[in-house]
């Protein structure tokens, strides 16, 4: 029983890893609908999230379809647990990524408006916060887990300083506050993103070490290193 235990298992471990190679490709070209203006691209982060949508639901279906069949207990549950709630964090990144690109669609109306130059900093922050949280889990690396955790001041941080630059802009010219508001909205939907990947991270520190962490950040020990450049480690 054990064997087909964890033979189904894998094939959901198989399908979420799919669905994320997925999501990660509609935040890259999403980033680049709107840093480039290539509104062919943001068809193509929309046009995919019907098929997230429906990778969801059969890993949800699977997952429940493990606890009614083998029951699992202790870290087994814990496994089954952090699946299902990492599934639905990655269908969640990717509306955010359809609503970024969405965003990037309205923009093309407005050719001459300067996106913020530290736009495309916080997408990258974000996105490797997504890879190294999936990246954790794969891995089974709580530390790379709370360095993905102690990222999300970054992405705050940047959002800010954005979010104060358009707010001046629009003061400065009641005729960019479409525009503005529509980067306003992308700028939300990138530090989202970042939230759900901090959420990921959660999750998984929950599966290797049974610790719930959530809204418990202030008391995590700092990391050993806490990336603040743009390399990919993945």
């Amino acid at each position: 029983m054990q064997k087909y235990f964890h033979r189904d298992l894998e094939q959901i471990h198989q399908r979420l890893l799919a669905v994320s190679a997925i999501v990660e490709q509609m935040i890259d070209k999403a980033s680049r609908a709107l840093l480039e203006r290539k509104s062919e691209l943001a068809q193509e982060v929309i046009d995919t999230d019907e098929q997230v949508n429906q990778a969801e639901v059969l890993i949800e279906e699977e997952c429940l379809k493990i606890l009614a069949l083998h029951q699992p207990v202790a870290t087994d549950l814990r496994r089954i647990a952090t699946v299902m709630k990492i599934n639905a964090e990655l269908e969640r990144i990717g509306d955010l990524a359809c609503n970024i690109a969405k965003r990037a669609r309205s923009l093309q109306a407005h050719p001459y408006f300067p996106l913020p130059d530290g736009l495309p900093a916080m997408f990258t922050t974000a996105r490797q916060m997504v890879i190294k949280a999936l990246d954790s889990f794969v891995k089974s690396d709580s530390e790379l887990a709370r360095q993905v955790i102690h990222m999300d001041d970054q992405v705050d941080e940047q959002v800010r300083i954005i979010i104060g630059e358009m707010i001046e802009m629009m003061r400065q010219d009641q005729g960019l506050v479409e525009p503005a508001t529509h980067c306003f909205s992308a700028a939300g939907h990138i530090e989202r993103i970042g939230d759900q990947a901090e959420n990921i991270a959660e999750d998984v520190i929950y599966l290797i070490d049974g610790d719930i962490v959530r809204h418990m950040h202030g008391a995590l020990p700092e990391p050993e290193s806490v990336p603040h450049d743009s390399d990919d480690n993945r």
